[in-house]
């Protein structure tokens, strides 16, 4: 299980997942921050990216906030953060 922390920005021109030099994940998502449309555009983004079902991927801190801690079960950090970037 793999616990990553993301900012997310709502509301952007495409969806798109960043990683800076830092280890920092920015995940730009169109949905508006309304009624958990964002975060439901962020869980569908990472799970298309890390090739794992929806439902492995979860908001577990951070709901409302910008900030989030995400928990994507069936992979290792390691393993997240290289598909991530290829």
């Amino acid at each position: 299980m793999a616990d990553l922390q993301v900012r997310v920005v709502p509301r952007a021109k495409r969806n798109a997942i960043e990683l800076d030099g830092d280890g920092g994940i920015k995940v730009r998502v169109t949905a508006v921050p309304e009624r958990g449309k964002a975060n439901a555009a962020v869980i569908a983004l990472i799970a298309k990216a890390l090739s794992v079902p929806k439902r492995n991927v979860e908001v577990v801190r951070g709901h409302t906030s910008r900030d989030k801690t995400i928990s994507i079960d069936g992979v290792t950090r390691d393993e997240a953060l290289r598909r991530l970037a290829g």
